[in-house]
């Protein structure tokens, strides 16, 4: 349950059919100060049945998409969270992580930023302005420990790592423009740990033990960090345990 959400409160999930935009979802339907949610991905079907769940169509890649969803949740009341659960690491054998730079390619690199980074962006667009003002509301994308400059210390993953970095940013600025209009809102991004879902699945074998998190396990984490993100956290990227991720 989010205690720090006016109550009834208001979500929507973007990329509601992935594993953790799925918990996501299925955590905040069941939570009784919910009065909706929203769950928007490309296949609307995205969750067991729940009277207050309302699927629609969003394409990451399609801004007259984001603003008609946008539109949908806006419809009946100002929302008080937003969670975009969006992301791509790797797919099939054209893209993946990069383990050198010799392995970097326009087109992966493209299509890794329009969706980790572009997309993002343009839900921003369209959803901050149609969050609750006058209470604590939070927007919080899912992000990367890899996006940070300052604990890079490995290379490699050239794509991903500058996706992820270029979303943090975004999330910095967005969080500063947002704050003049909706000095109580929390824009931030989360780091979920290495979660068992698609995007993780073929590098979580080297994962200690205890840190290999299920998605409903990750997803009761970022609830407690949401919960716990005041105005003063805006802009800052949040690890799974509550810990603040270096720029």
């Amino acid at each position: 349950m989010l205690e720090s959400l006016q109550h009834p409160y208001r979500a929507a999930v973007i990329g509601a059919s992935g594993g953790l935009g799925r918990a996501f979802t299925e955590h905040l339907a069941a939570d009784p100060s919910a009065s909706h949610v929203f769950a928007f991905s490309r296949t609307p079907a995205v969750a067991r049945p729940h009277p207050n769940l309302v699927s629609g169509q969003l394409d990451l890649l399609d801004e007259a998409s984001i603003a008609s969803a946008a539109e949908l949740a806006a419809c009946g009341g100002d929302l008080d969270l937003v969670i975009v659960a969006t992301g791509i690491l790797h797919r099939g054998g054209s893209v993946q992580p990069e383990k050198a730079m010799r392995e970097i390619a326009a087109d992966s690199m493209g299509e890794v930023l329009a969706i980790n980074t572009i997309g993002p962006a343009l839900v921003a667009k369209h959803f901050l302005p149609v969050l609750r003002s006058g209470h604590k509301t939070v927007f919080a994308a899912l992000s990367a420990r890899v996006g940070s400059i300052g604990d890079n210390r490995l290379g490699g993953w050239v794509s991903y790592r500058a996706s992820k970095a270029a979303l943090n940013m975004t999330l910095r600025t967005l969080a500063i423009e947002h704050a003049r209009r909706r000095p109580d809102s929390v824009v931030a991004g989360l780091h979920p740990g290495t979660v068992k879902t698609r995007l993780s699945g073929p590098f979580s074998s080297r994962v200690p033990d205890g840190k290999l998190f299920s998605p409903s396990q990750s997803v009761e984490f970022l609830i407690k960090v949401i919960d716990g993100l005041t105005a003063a956290d805006s802009g800052g990227v949040f690890a799974w345990d509550g810990a603040r991720i270096p720029d």
